[in-house]
């Protein structure tokens, strides 16, 4: 499957999405397990059909991964759940397919406005078809920063903002609304919390890695991650600072 057909099928699972949750009469909890609502079991079951039917494998916050070999498509249905089910307009679909070389194609959908980005790995990055361009990374001391959790401390930047969808976190990194995200939960994001919207930040040169050096590529269901992204010398200073933090907590 080529690039072109692969940015197909991640659209017509997204739009599958966004025409089941358009019905979605009941936003609270599944009742299954903590953190789970029933928009995100409506969204998993669209999405994985029309992913499967195409023939590919995928790797879903809610349902796992599927058996077979090659390319899987991390998948997070419904990223937000919970301003989701507050009604709060920060809530998001992601999808990245996975191969041997890394993030290949992703989609990430905002669904409080219906902004669409997506992603071609060498390819660059758009969003809602207009090219996103490199943005010129700023010091820390002016830096308005997107976070994961609670600071322990005062990180140095300007402002932070916690906005509860890291999808749509980074894409905003990547769009310049925000100079940089750092998430300080520990280990508590899943691939499919950061994948979609790490290439999308990659093709507009935004680097994202793991606050402790791990790989962020991962297609392992139990995997938990500490993602930062930013541009220019504002990465090393948020490693650092996160990693003072870690050991301060």
């Amino acid at each position: 499957m080529n690039d072109a057909r692969l940015l197909d099928v991640l659209h017509e699972a997204t739009d599958a999405i966004v025409d089941v949750l358009s019905g979605q009469q009941d936003w609270g909890p599944s009742g299954l397990r903590v953190g789970q609502y029933s928009p995100d079991l409506s969204a998993d079951a669209v999405a994985v059909g029309v992913l499967a039917e195409s023939g590919l494998r995928v790797l879903s916050e809610e349902s796992g991964l599927s058996d077979g070999t090659g390319p899987v498509v991390v998948l997070d249905p419904l990223d937000g759940s919970t301003n989701a089910s507050l009604m709060l307009p920060w809530y998001a679909t992601s999808m990245c397919v996975v191969d041997e070389s890394g993030p290949w194609v992703s989609v990430v959908h905002d669904h409080a406005s219906g902004v669409r980005y997506s992603a071609v790995r060498g390819g660059g990055a758009t969003v809602d078809d207009q090219q996103l361009m490199p943005i010129d990374p700023v010091a820390l001391a002016d830096a308005i920063v997107v976070v994961n959790a609670l600071p322990p401390a005062h990180g140095g930047w300007a402002q932070f903002r916690c906005m509860g969808a890291t999808a749509l976190d980074m894409c905003a990194v990547a769009d310049g609304r925000f100079d940089a995200y750092i998430d300080y939960d520990n280990d508590a994001l899943g691939p499919w919390d950061y994948m979609g919207a790490l290439l999308v930040c990659r093709e507009v040169g935004i680097e994202v890695v793991d606050a402790f050096g791990r790989d962020l590529v991962v297609i392992d269901h139990a995997a938990r991650r500490s993602p930062i992204a930013a541009g220019g010398t504002l990465l090393a200073q948020l490693v650092e600072s996160r990693r003072a933090a870690a050991v301060g907590h």
